[in-house]
């Protein structure tokens, strides 16, 4: 593969994990509102559909922007890619922290209110905001 296939993959991946990051603290919100048992559990069954389409895409995106940085040394000693790096770091904790709380919704464990993951759900929009300006402005 040649590097721009390697960065279009990337680039694929990534988006992909973002639509499942978006999207897993939303039906997180749906779920600390349900009521009744039928909407939790297909609620539940939507979010570990997700959560298990999402993660290997996340690990594909980082798999091949490691290959990018250390085959390729895109962006390599640069302070830009440093606090990419950082934001990507984030992402991956972010991702952690999902299965965390699907696994507490699927334990009946779940104490935070759909304020809370209002608020979670904001978390990937503020990587992405960070990531893409760092990638595309590479401010230092």
């Amino acid at each position: 593969m040649t590097m721009l296939w390697i960065k279009a993959f990337h680039i694929l991946f990534v988006i992909a994990w973002f639509a499942g990051l978006f999207y897993l603290p939303r039906i997180f919100v749906n779920l600390a509102q349900a009521t009744q048992a039928d909407s939790q559990a297909v609620l539940l069954g939507m979010a570990q559909r997700l959560y298990r389409f999402m993660t290997p895409l996340g690990i594909l995106a980082v798999a091949l922007g490691l290959w990018l940085y250390l085959g390729y040394g895109l962006g390599r000693g640069q302070a830009w890619m440093h606090v990419k790096l950082c934001g990507v770091v984030g992402l991956i904790v972010f991702d952690l922290l999902c299965r965390r709380h699907l696994r507490q919704f699927e334990a009946g464990l779940n104490t935070r209110s759909h304020r809370y993951y209002r608020w979670f759900n904001e978390v990937p929009v503020l990587l992405l905001a960070l990531i893409l300006i760092m990638v595309v402005v590479k401010p230092f």
